[in-house]
């Protein structure tokens, strides 16, 4: 199953305080980049963020994006500020 266009809008609207955030269309799912940096995705209408000790600190479970795909973290927020809080500490403790 794709992600439908509805879902991405949502998520694009909870980050729509966010600069520099885009997406890319990849076999009916969609990469998220925060100025020029994958973070994360929308797969199977999930919210998912690359994996770092992040998940610890929120408590996020981890969820495969696809069949053979990497662990990444499910996110389950709907608090702008939280979830921008999410997406920054995420991008910095992708490249320490």
């Amino acid at each position: 199953m794709a992600t439908n266009n509805e879902y991405l809008e949502y998520v694009l609207d909870l980050l729509k305080e966010m600069p520099g955030i885009t997406y890319k269309k990849m076999m009916g799912e969609y990469i998220l980049y925060k100025d020029g940096i994958i973070f994360g995705g929308l797969y199977d209408n999930r919210f998912l963020i690359k994996k770092t000790p992040l998940g610890d600190e929120y408590g996020f479970k981890e969820a495969i994006p696809y069949p053979g795909g990497k662990a990444m973290l499910l996110v389950d927020i709907e608090d702008r500020g939280a979830l921008i809080d999410v997406i920054n500490k995420t991008l910095a403790n992708l490249y320490k």
